[in-house]
């Protein structure tokens, strides 16, 4: 954290640091929205811990049932809003779906969310 002078325009703020070079400073509307999208397909429980089994390994849906003890029917509905926003992916392997997450920063998003609420409490 950068030092706060007298000679700073509000004491007791720190200055910010620069914005990421990855990140636009202005990001597109259709991209903001892509993003909202994204974060409510995310927003749900039974989702984040979907996201956080996928995290660990591949899974099929009886795998996610048992590890989430929710009902088969819940966990393929909530697949499908992951997979209809891109959060996960389904290899067909004989019989049954294998599903593993898109990419890692998805992951990375979750797992942040949930330290932060962990560190409040």
């Amino acid at each position: 954290m950068a030092a706060v002078t007298g000679s700073d325009p509000q004491p007791g703020l720190a200055e910010c640091p620069p914005a990421s070079p990855v990140a636009p400073a202005h990001p597109s509307p259709s991209v903001l929205t892509d993003a909202g999208d994204l974060l409510r397909a995310l927003a749900a429980p039974v989702r984040i811990a979907i996201v956080l089994q996928l995290r660990a390994a591949d899974r099929c849906v009886h795998e996610l049932v048992d590890a989430l003890d929710v009902a088969q029917p819940l966990i393929s509905q909530h697949l499908r809003v992951l997979k209809t926003a891109g959060v996960v992916q389904g290899e067909r392997r004989g019989r049954e779906v294998v599903y593993r997450l898109a990419d890692d920063h998805l992951a990375h998003i979750v797992v942040d969310a949930v330290a932060h609420v962990q560190e409040g409490k």
